[in-house]
């Protein structure tokens, strides 16, 4: 059979150093084939996707190994002949097309320079300009073409990305994360188009993802990559059906499902980062199966069947304790308070001219999460905004334990603004990267109690224990924590205000699955055991069954149903509901489907 890409030995380390980044990886991809490449961040996935194209990311270099496309070893290639094979031999769709695409160049230009690029696939430029838009599904008018980047939606503006790298019809595309900020609608289109474009022109493609339901429900063969290495590869339904490795087990485990039947379970500690990986097995530090022999010497290759591999001394053990055996969920407890903590009516919002929100009423109590979810743009955000008093262009009344609340947050008392506080999508621009975890923590303290000194750290490092990080951190900045630490600290520094109501506005989208179990599970916790109110704004449904009681679904600007989650979730009544719940990743549909 015809090998499309092979991937042999790879070695990548640290510029200037021996330090591994990725070691040993190896694989091979045959014509329309896609790979899944797993793993939690920093665990190589895409140092090998960019190796593919022959690249290194500054401070890196590459040490060994070879990567062939059609037989020809990209890594031996000078920089002429792989500006050559960029885009016509091996192509790459990026995680955000936003910032992928010139904001300052129009979508017809900039897909006419990726066929320009390479003359002898250009041939009829307009036909092919229009061939490329029919087949992602985008408009091919004059209207269209002439938009620029911002004018586009996110999905929009992934599929033009998806039309450029398929444009010169290459051997073999690498996807980087491609869908991680998209609604579950969104998404499913993208990964139609990807499943699609692969098979119709036999394009070998290596879809670098966190999320294993998407993997499930796109790839034939999966490669599960901890700590720089490949751990376990083996086809898509064998590897989730009969993982042999603790640490697709543990990854498995933290899938949410669209049932809820399983308990969502986190990975405690984190992945040694490269410098401080110890000389046997990375993940020992981390397995309930570890015995001495794991921390000796790295595991070698054994064959489990033929074509599923792993990397671990006991998988003959692992392989023994069924996946079934995971402990059932817990639904979350519904209690109903007399009163309601924050309710919303008939608010009517705009963003300058244009209406967002119509006529929406919802309702958060006491101790009790409502899930918010729908497509983007339905108004999710805008009406989370509102509440917080983050946007001010509305009409209608919110109310606050029954007293009506001011509609920006600077018409707000001091207490109010206390009582609400938000948590937003990204740790990332949310966090000031000038300013300490201390700093950034002890600002609320000073803000709303007037607290400096040993009394303030005192209560700064209570509340980082309370989200499981500890007193070492506050004299981090952030770019030297991990995703999952800085979702932390931004959901410590709301929770050292004493909120009543926590808004967490897609807190999850970005991160493993593995964090975003445990970053749910702790949601969970503190709104048990303060007695927060929750408003969790999401597009994952299979998210909602472990942490919230009731749901809205938005459409449009409108709320088209809600109520219990257990209800809404297992009988939808409003069509726009079932088409979410249908569009939503699921490892059991995908494993049902595939066998």
């Amino acid at each position: 059979m015809t090998v499309a890409l092979e991937v042999e030995n790879l070695h990548v380390v640290l510029a200037d150093t021996d330090v591994d980044i990725v070691d040993e990886v190896s694989f091979s991809l045959t014509p329309g084939q896609i790979l899944g490449l797993v793993g939690e961040s920093g665990s190589g996935k895409t140092t090998v996707g960019l190796a593919i194209l022959g690249h290194c990311r500054r401070g890196v270099r590459f040490a060994g190994g070879a990567v062939r496309i059609a037989g020809e070893d990209v890594l031996a290639k000078s920089d002429v002949e792989l500006r050559s094979m960029r885009g016509r031999v091996v192509s790459y769709v990026p995680q955000d097309p936003a910032s992928a695409l010139n904001p300052a160049v129009r979508i017809e230009t900039q897909l006419s320079e990726t066929l320009a690029a390479h003359e002898d696939a250009n041939g009829d430029a307009r036909g092919r300009l229009h061939e490329m838009l029919a087949e992602v599904l985008l408009p091919q008018d004059r209207e269209f073409l002439r938009r620029y980047p911002h004018q586009l939606s996110g999905g929009q503006q992934q599929r033009v990305a998806l039309a450029m790298a398929f444009a010169n019809r290459p051997r073999v595309i690498v996807l980087d994360e491609p869908t991680t900020g998209l609604d579950v609608t969104t998404q499913a289109h993208v990964l139609a188009t990807v499943r699609d474009l692969c098979e119709a022109h036999g394009v070998a493609a290596v879809y670098v993802s966190h999320d294993l339901a998407v993997v499930a429900n796109l790839a034939s063969r999966v490669a599960v990559m901890y700590a720089g290495r490949v751990v376990e590869t083996g086809p898509t339904q064998t590897l989730f059906l009969r993982a042999a490795h603790p640490y697709t087990r543990r990854l498995i485990e933290a899938i949410p499902e669209l049932s809820g039947a399983h308990a969502l379970i986190g990975i405690p500690g984190t992945a040694p980062r490269p410098g401080h990986r110890p000389p046997g097995c990375s993940f020992a530090p981390r397995c309930a199966f570890m015995q001495p022999t794991c921390q000796l010497a790295f595991p070698p290759r054994e064959t489990v069947v033929v074509g599923h591999e792993v990397r671990c001394y006991r998988h003959d053990v692992v392989l023994q304790e069924s996946l079934a055996a995971r402990p059932v969920a817990t639904p979350p407890p519904h209690v109903r308070a007399e009163e309601g903590l924050v309710a919303v009516r008939r608010i009517q919002a705009s963003h300058g001219a244009h209406q967002v929100l119509f006529d929406v009423e919802l309702l958060v109590r006491p101790h009790e999460c409502v899930a918010l979810v729908g497509e983007s743009g339905s108004g999710k955000t805008t009406l989370a905004r509102c509440i917080a008093g983050l946007h001010a262009s509305y009409e209608g009344e919110i109310a606050f334990r029954g007293a009506p609340l001011a509609a920006g947050s600077r018409a707000r008392t001091r207490e109010t603004r206390r009582y609400i506080q938000y948590v937003f999508q990204s740790p990332y621009s949310s966090l000031n990267p000038r300013k300490t975890i201390e700093q950034i923590i002890g600002q609320p303290l000073r803000l709303f109690f007037d607290v400096g000194g040993s009394e303030a750290r005192r209560r700064m490092v209570e509340t980082l224990e309370t989200v499981q990080l500890g007193a070492s951190v506050l004299d981090r900045y952030p770019h030297h924590l991990s995703g999952g630490e800085r979702q932390r600290v931004a959901i410590a520094r709301a929770l050292v205000a004493e909120p009543q109501l926590l808004i967490c506005d897609e807190v999850t989208s970005a991160l493993d699955v593995s964090v975003q179990a445990a970053i749910v599970d702790l949601l969970a916790e503190l709104q048990r055991e303060l007695g927060l109110g929750l408003l969790f704004v999401t597009h994952n449904l299979a998210l909602i069954r472990t942490l919230a009681q009731e749901v809205a679904v938005m459409s449009d600007g409108r709320i088209v149903e809600r109520g219990l989650v257990e209800r809404v979730l297992d009988s939808p009544s409003a069509e726009y509901t079932r088409k979410l719940l249908s569009d939503t990743p699921s490892l059991e549909a995908a494993m049902a489907a595939a066998g």
